[in-house]
Formats: C-alpha cells, sequence, structure tokens
C-alpha cells in the first residue's frame, strides 16, 4: 500500500466546509442585485470577474486553469498521464437576471474545492482531474443555453454558436473574443476532448429532497425538452375605426393558440411541464391592433415519445389556429431525456452513505450540462436540498451543512478516479 493509500484509509479526507462556504459567499458578491441574489450574465463582465476569482483560488492550490474556443473554464489537478482523458467535475458559473447564490456556481466551487482537497493532500491521479465552468448555461442573454457544453459535445458547431445574438444585438463571437482577451496567456484546450467521466453537483430546484428529509439526490436521469420560438404576424389597424371582422389580430390569435395549447399539450398528462414564457406584442399601444407577438415555449416530459408528440402537436396547433395571421415556428432546444451512469450512482449513494447522509434516487426536472456529457462517458449527478424547492430567483437558498455534504460526497466519488484502488464510500466514517 502506497503512502496516498494509507492516508485514505486513516480517514482524514473531508472537504473544508468554510472555505467551500466563503468561497460560495464571495462569487455571489459578483452581479449581486439588491434583494441578495445575483445577475452573472454569460461572457459579461460579472462573468470574466468571476474568471479571474477562479483562477487566483486555482493558482494559490498549485492547480492548472486553461480555456477552450467555447468559453468553457477548465481548472486541473494534473495526472501522471497528462494525454489520458481526464475526470470533468463542475458546472456553470453565469445565472439568471434575478438568480441565486448556489444554482449552478455550486458545482463548480464544489469541484474547485475536491481538487484543492486533493492537492493538498498530495494526491497524484493517474490522469488529470478538472474542474468545469460551463460557458452560457442559462441561456438568459444568449438563447439556447448550454452553449459551452454543446459545442464540446459536438451537439451545436462553434459557427452556431459564435452567430448568436443577445437582445441588445451583441454577438457571441464579440462577446467571446472579449472574454479570451482578458485572459491572453490562459492555455487553450482543444474542443470536445476525450473524457473518462463526468459528475456535477447542483441543487435540486425542486422540492423533493426537503420535503422528504434526504440530504443527497441520487440523480437517476433528466427529463427531455424541447423550446420554440414562435412568431405571430398579422397587421396593424386602427383601434377605432378597423371592423372586427377585417382584423388580422396577432394578440387574439395568440389567445386561440395558448388556449389549445395549454389544454392539450399542458393538460396531457401529470407528468407533463408546459411554459409559454417572454411574451412580446407589438405595436403594444392601447389603440393599435398588434400586428406581431413573439413568444417562447418550453415542453418538458420524461418520456422521449410524449415529448415527440406534444412537441409535433405544438406545431399543428400554431399553424392551424394563428388563421388569418401568419406564423413562424422555430425549434431551438431539442433535447431528450437521458439516464445517467449506473455506476456513478451507485458510488454517489455509498459515498453519502458513508458519511452518514440520508439519499435517495430522483430526476432532474430541471436541464444541466451533465446531458451533454452523458453520451459522451459515464456521468452522474449529485443534488443537493434548497430551500422550498426556489430556484432562479433571488431568495434561492441551500444549507451550509447541505453545501458541505454534497461536496465531501463528490469527493468520495472522485476518490477512485484520483487514487487507484479506492472504493468512493472510504474516507472518515460518519
Amino acid at each position: 500500500m502506497n503512502a496516498q493509500a494509507a492516508t485514505v484509509q486513516q480517514g482524514i479526507w473531508r472537504i473544508d466546509a468554510d472555505r467551500l462556504w466563503e468561497r460560495l459567499m464571495a462569487l455571489a458578491c459578483i452581479g449581486a442585485t439588491p434583494g441578495g441574489g445575483v445577475d452573472r450574465q454569460a461572457l459579461s463582465a460579472e462573468e470574466i470577474a468571476s474568471w479571474h476569482t477562479m483562477i487566483d483560488w486555482a493558482l494559490q492550490a498549485g492547480l492548472e486553469p486553461s480555456t477552450d474556443a467555447a468559453g468553457n473554464l477548465f481548472i486541473a489537478l494534473p495526472g501522471a498521464d497528462r494525454e489520458a482523458p481526464p475526470v470533468l467535475a463542475g458546472s456553470h458559473l453565469d445565472s439568471q437576471p434575478g438568480g441565486g447564490r448556489f444554482d449552478g456556481v455550486y458545482g463548480v466551487v464544489a469541484a474547485l474545492e475536491v481538487l484543492t482537497t486533493l492537492a493538498q493532500r498530495g494526491a497524484r491521479p493517474p490522469v488529470d482531474i478538472v474542474c468545469v465552468a460551463w460557458m452560457n448555461e442559462e441561456g438568459s442573454r444568449f438563447a439556447p443555453g448550454m452553449m459551452g457544453s454543446e459545442a464540446f459535445a459536438g451537439v451545436r458547431s462553434l459557427e452556431a454558436v459564435r452567430a448568436v445574438r443577445d437582445a441588445k444585438g451583441v454577438q457571441v463571437a464579440d462577446a467571446l473574443d472579449a472574454l479570451h482577451a482578458a485572459f491572453p496567456t490562459l492555455r487553450r484546450r482543444p474542443l470536445g476532448f476525450a473524457l473518462a467521466a463526468y459528475v456535477e453537483a447542483h441543487i435540486e430546484q425542486g422540492p423533493i429532497l426537503e420535503a422528504q428529509a434526504h440530504v443527497i439526490g441520487v440523480v437517476t436521469g433528466i427529463q427531455g425538452k424541447k423550446t420554440f420560438d414562435i412568431v405571430i404576424e398579422g397587421e396593424r389597424g386602427h383601434a377605432g375605426t378597423l371592423a372586427m371582422a377585417d382584423r388580422r389580430d396577432a394578440l387574439e390569435a395568440f389567445s386561440r393558440m395558448a388556449m389549445v395549447l395549454y389544454a392539450q399539450v399542458g393538460g396531457y398528462d401529470e407528468a407533463v411541464k408546459f411554459t409559454i414564457g417572454r411574451l412580446q406584442v407589438e405595436p403594444n399601444a392601447p389603440s393599435v391592433v398588434p400586428e406581431r407577438v413573439t413568444l417562447r415555449i418550453d415542453l418538458r416530459h420524461p418520456d422521449n415519445a410524449v415529448l415527440e408528440l406534444l412537441g409535433q402537436r405544438i406545431v399543428a396547433s400554431c399553424e392551424l389556429f394563428s388563421l388569418p395571421c401568419r406564423v413562424t415556428v422555430t425549434p431551438l432546444v431539442d433535447a431528450p431525456s437521458n439516464d445517467f451512469d449506473p455506476a456513478l450512482q451507485q458510488a454517489i449513494a455509498d459515498a453519502a452513505e458513508r458519511i452518514g447522509q440520508p439519499h435517495m434516487a430522483i430526476l432532474s426536472a430541471a436541464g444541466h450540462d451533465a446531458r451533454h456529457m452523458a453520451p459522451l462517458c459515464p456521468s452522474a449527478m449529485i443534488f443537493i436540498p434548497c430551500r422550498g424547492g426556489v430556484s432562479h430567483a433571488e431568495h434561492e437558498w441551500a444549507e451550509p451543512a447541505h453545501v458541505a455534504a454534497g461536496a465531501n460526497v463528490l469527493l468520495r466519488v472522485l476518490l477512485p478516479y484520483a487514487m487507484p484502488g479506492t472504493a468512493a464510500g472510504e474516507g472518515d466514517a460518519p
């Protein structure tokens, strides 16, 4: 038995809970909102500032930062074989406009904390263990989201990603170039390098773990998602002179469509999640018949066959019930449900058991970058509770003890990769 393995069995492996919490709160100051939340948009000045902070922490621990052409941030604990496929763990640093302190960023800081702990213990893994912060998971500035992980996985071309513009007309290409210009000496990794495994820690963004008094969620998979951008075009007219029979009212057409969609799609079964968001009416004047309505539809379901059926129903209903207006339906996201690696799920459960934390299997209702890693390598997710199931809101909250517990589970899941021969459940006793 080598000295490292002996150290593991002595039961001293545990992340620094105080350091982890302090770093989460420090990053919450970057883009802080008056209500205690975070507004840290993808490829913004705030995200660049968060990169500087993460890189400073990495260098202090002797870790190696790098990036790629898609604006993903990587922080590596170097392994003996630098050419072998590494193990990745992480999430994202960007937030919703009125987001919280934990969504995404928790998974990145937890991964950094695990790497820092391993480095401090003198671990020399056989392959690189890497913390990753994916670019634009949220999609609130540049749509659709998960651009960094999609470009990495080859789901979306880098050219298509760079061509997207935000609401102010800023192109991803320019914002991405500005990000890279802020870190001119940062090493570039090739886009889409091979992986050995991927693990993502995240708040649940739902109420199940809290309601059932479980601290660790062993995520079985992610339900499928489709999104559509829809534009209804009618004709502008005077509200006081244009007869009702002669109108091509885009808002009226939307009202008919919405009633049908809520009934036939939203009411399909108890598992469906159907949302109409980002509704924009033009010219949005009190005495003018609306000539254009733009909306976004978000559809989710765990059954891929049902997801496909309802997606087709959305398109058909929009085309039929928009008449006499003209409708354009543009698919944005088409992500089927996925399952996570059974062995990694068992490793998460074993690790939670070892440290005395109640755990349960759970399906992720929200989408995550892990969705795009699952086809590439064994992948898994670790959930911790969030108060009231609230996320994407300023009052999003996770308890410090739960934050530490999730990171300690992540540490134990990664130990077999950092030190072969060590089981995920090994480490300090409950």
